[in-house]
């Protein structure tokens, strides 16, 4: 059986690990052996933050209504069961972004809410 020397394939294996921790700090962009591990950690911290993000941003949306529906007397937890009880369906994000740029409109949906 022929003896297979495989430097070519090798060689682009490794650029191609490297491709992809461009932008990373010291020999973990240029080394191998380092970039390799930081990769490991890298990609596992990329799938967990974003499930991370969802939670982030639902968070964020949440107290963005709160301090919306706190100016019309109102809490967050009883605003949301208003709307749930009226069948009105509107997501946080969308209420959220009321809240910020178009308080008139937000105040409309609050009273809508609350009779």
């Amino acid at each position: 059986m022929a003896r297979v020397k495989r430097g070519p394939s090798a060689h682009r294996k490794r650029e191609k690990l490297l491709r992809h921790t461009k932008g990373f700090k010291w020999g973990r962009k240029s080394k191998e052996r380092f970039a390799k591990d930081a990769l490991l950690h890298a990609w596992t911290n990329q799938f967990r933050d974003r499930k991370r993000k969802k939670r982030e941003f639902r968070r964020l949306w949440n107290i963005q209504i709160n301090a919306g529906a706190r100016t019309h007397d109102i809490s967050y937890s009883k605003l949301i069961g208003a709307l749930t009880k009226k069948n009105i369906r509107i997501d946080r994000k969308i209420l959220a972004d009321l809240a910020e740029r178009e308080p008139k409109v937000f105040a409309r949906i609050v009273e809508t809410a609350k009779s």
